[in-house]
C-alpha cells in the first residue's frame, strides 16, 4: 500500500470488498510454463500506461517476449488516437504483452490486434460466459439492455524494431453509474457469469497464447490459421453501413463487407468502389 493511501481509506486496495486484488503469484503458477509464451506475469497498484511502461522496458532491453504487465490502476491510460480511458480501480482487466514476432514479415503485423480481438472475444466467452463482438478494428462490444456498448479496447504499439506491445482495457464490473459515457458497457452489465478477474485474466492470456501460436506457425498468414475467418465471423462492423473517419479529415461511406487479407477494411461505396482502409474511426450508422 502506497504512503498516501493509508490517510485515504477510499482509496485503499480493500476499500471495496467486490473488486479485490489480483493474486499476482497464482497469475505466475497458471500462466509463466517452460515452453510456454508468457514469460513473466507483474501486477502493479498504479501507474499512467502499462503499454507506455512495457514499451520502455522493450526498448530497454529487460522485458523479453511474453512479458505480462498489468495494473489494478492506470492513471494514464491511452486509446486509439490519443483518446483517454479511464476506469475506478479494480474494475477491470488493464494489462499489456510484449510480443515479438520474429520470422514474420511486418505487413502482417498489423494483424496482431485483430488477432487479440479474437483472442479476447474467445476467452471471456468461456469464462464469463459473455457474447463480445468485434468493432473493427480495436473495440469489444457487449449487449446491454439490447444496446451494443463497448466494453473494451486494443492499443497495439511498436517496441523497438522487433516487437509490439499489445494493451488490452475490458471493464469487468463497471457499475451504470460509473459509465465514463452511455455508450459505454461492462461485462457485470452484460450479464456475466462470473467476474472474478484472475480466471477471466487467465483465460484471455491463455487464449491469446493459442491463437499467436497458430498465427505464427503460419507464418503470419491469416487466412492459413483461420484467423481471418474467425474475426469475419465475429465481426460487428460488417454487412453495415458505417462511415470511415480518415487521417487528413477525410470520411467515405459505405457498406463494410469484409476484412482483406491484411486485415483492412473494405467498404462498398455508393459508387460501386471498394476501398480498403487500414487506419481510422469507424462510425457504426445502422444496425445490422
Amino acid at each position: 500500500m502506497k504512503p498516501h493511501d493509508a490517510a485515504e481509506p477510499n482509496n485503499s486496495r480493500w476499500s471495496d470488498l467486490e473488486r479485490p486484488p489480483l493474486n499476482a503469484a497464482a497469475l505466475r503458477r497458471a500462466l509463466v510454463r517452460e515452453g510456454g509464451l508468457w514469460s513473466e506475469v507483474d501486477v502493479v497498484q498504479r501507474t499512467g500506461s502499462t503499454n507506455t511502461d512495457l514499451v520502455a522496458r522493450a526498448v530497454e532491453g529487460t522485458a523479453g517476449e511474453g512479458a505480462v504487465l498489468v495494473a489494478e490502476e492506470q492513471t494514464a491510460a491511452r486509446g486509439r488516437l490519443d483518446r483517454r480511458w479511464t476506469a475506478p480501480a479494480r474494475s477491470g482487466l488493464f494489462f499489456s504483452v510484449l510480443l515479438r514476432p520474429a520470422g514474420i514479415p511486418v505487413a502482417r503485423w498489423g494483424w496482431l490486434p485483430l488477432l487479440t480481438g479474437v483472442a479476447v472475444a474467445t476467452g471471456l466467452s468461456r469464462s464469463a460466459g459473455v457474447d463480445t463482438a468485434l468493432k473493427w478494428p480495436n473495440d469489444l462490444l457487449v449487449t446491454v439492455g439490447g444496446e451494443e456498448r463497448k466494453a473494451g479496447g486494443i492499443l497495439a504499439e511498436r517496441a523497438g524494431d522487433d516487437g509490439v506491445v499489445i494493451g488490452v482495457g475490458i471493464n469487468v464490473t463497471l457499475r451504470e453509474a460509473e459509465l465514463p459515457v452511455p455508450t459505454a458497457g461492462s461485462l457485470a452489465l452484460a450479464g456475466a457469469v462470473s467476474t472474478d478477474r484472475d480466471p477471466l485474466l487467465r483465460a484471455v492470456l491463455r487464449s491469446l497464447e493459442d491463437w499467436y501460436g497458430r498465427w505464427r506457425a503460419a507464418g503470419g498468414d491469416a487466412a492459413a490459421c483461420g484467423l481471418q475467418e474467425t474475426y469475419a465471423a465475429g465481426c460487428a462492423t460488417l454487412g453495415r453501413a458505417v462511415r470511415a473517419e480518415l487521417p487528413g479529415d477525410r470520411s467515405i461511406t459505405g457498406e463494410a463487407v469484409a476484412v482483406d487479407g491484411d486485415g483492412r477494411l473494405v467498404l462498398a461505396t455508393e459508387e460501386g468502389v471498394r476501398e480498403p482502409v487500414g487506419a481510422g474511426d469507424i462510425v457504426h450508422l445502422r444496425r445490422a
